[in-house]
């Protein structure tokens, strides 16, 4: 008799929910999926719409001097102006009502404060927000560069080419960053933030090197650079036409990493009088200006170093929604509700499958002595087997 055996689970559920994510990407790009993931991560997405606010009300606030071209802001104040003293140089913000106890909600001519010659902190702090921005995107965009160049050609054709580019990678590492910084930093950073953030980027693509020399490494030997080759396709296009978009992933996740190292590279370089020079400022200038107010004024500490950190906590967040989105094993476990749309119990568990478990009956043929042989077959209208095992011998 045959017995039915249910199968666990587990099994039903995974192929709920591998159908629930074929059904969602049906249809869609890469791109649109990627985009699609990423929207999906709360956390690279408030950093995302942090990050622009800090963006714009930097440059749009103060206005933008760069190379001599002037664009003023909405706010009342520059960087450079001193205006009188007011509140003792206290922040005029205040975000506590009048029935908490507080001064009531206001916003004031200094929100941020004064500094001890009377310039607004609001000014200068987004001022020089507006310098380490511009740092951590240039050097960001110039490491991205180099390291994705070195990378792919050391990936693709190996050999000598990429013993001699690794071992330059080597040397360049061996030398730390904040020293080379700080050697070049004080010979360029009165050039401004622009040629600050392109010799940070000139040392900074060390680890994006080594990661893309992997990538392509891996993804030289695809078949679809093989069918490239055969069809003439040369080195340059399958590079950059076919390995690199396989490889963006990893390109974008740590190009965001590279972003956030650098503005606090910046930020320590100006710190210690390396960095951005004067009459210009940034965040880590601002900090080291007014040291010797930390015990008497501390609210000059707190905007700059504010600033700082939420710029690189965004860029952190950002990138590691970027790194889910892009990789196709991070996956979303699907709701109760989709599970349920997918056919399935509130439970989560799919119905149990019928498995037959009778065992087989397809016994080994035995030979009998003196007998026919015997197959398992009973089907017949006579077993072939004597009744009697001594019936098939000779008396």
């Amino acid at each position: 008799m045959t017995s039915v055996t249910p199968e666990p689970a587990k099994t039903g559920t995974i192929n709920a929910e591998a159908s629930i994510e074929q059904r969602e990407t049906e249809g869609l790009s890469q791109g649109q999926i990627v985009r699609r993931r990423f929207f999906r991560h709360r956390g690279a997405l408030v950093a995302m719409f942090v990050l622009a606010f800090i963006v714009l009300l930097s440059f749009t606030s103060v206005g933008i001097s760069l190379w001599g071209i002037r664009i003023p802001g909405w706010w009342q104040y520059t960087w450079t102006q001193i205006p009188p003293v007011e509140n003792r140089g206290a922040p005029t913000l205040s975000l506590i009502p009048e029935w908490l106890g507080g001064d009531g909600i206001r916003f004031g001519n200094h929100p941020f404060g004064q500094d001890e010659v009377g310039r607004d902190i609001f000014a200068v702090v987004m001022r020089g927000a507006q310098q380490s921005i511009m740092v951590m995107v240039i050097a960001g965009v110039v490491a991205t560069i180099i390291g994705v160049v070195i990378g792919a050609l050391a990936g693709y054709y190996r050999k000598a080419t990429d013993a001699v580019l690794m071992r330059f990678t080597d040397i360049v590492i061996t030398i730390p960053l904040i020293v080379i910084g700080s050697v070049l930093g004080r010979t360029f950073g009165n050039l401004g933030a622009a040629v600050l953030g392109v010799i940070i980027g000139l040392f900074a693509w060390t680890t994006l090197a080594r990661l893309v020399r992997g990538e392509f490494l891996t993804l030289r030997e695809r078949e679809f650079v093989d069918a490239a080759r055969v069809s003439g396709a040369r080195d340059r296009r399958i590079i950059f036409r076919h390995i690199l978009p396989n490889a963006i992933g990893v390109i974008v996740v740590n190009a965001t990493l590279l972003m956030a190292g650098a503005i606090l590279l910046e930020s320590a370089l100006s710190y210690i009088g390396f960095g951005v020079q004067s009459p210009d400022t940034s965040l880590g200038k601002i900090v080291s200006d007014n040291q010797a107010a930390f015990s008497t004024r501390p609210w000059l500490f707190w905007w700059p170093g504010v600033f700082i950190i939420a710029i690189a906590l965004c860029i952190n967040f950002i990138g590691d929604g970027l790194r889910d989105a892009f990789d196709p094993r991070q996956k979303k476990m699907p709701s109760a509700r989709a599970m349920a749309r997918a056919g399935l119990a509130k439970t989560g568990a799919a119905a149990p499958a019928a498995v037959d478990t009778t065992p087989s009956t397809d016994a080994p043929s035995v030979t009998m002595p003196g007998a026919a042989p015997y197959t398992g077959d009973t089907g017949g209208d006579r077993d072939p087997r004597a009744e009697n095992p001594h019936d098939g011998r000779t008396p």
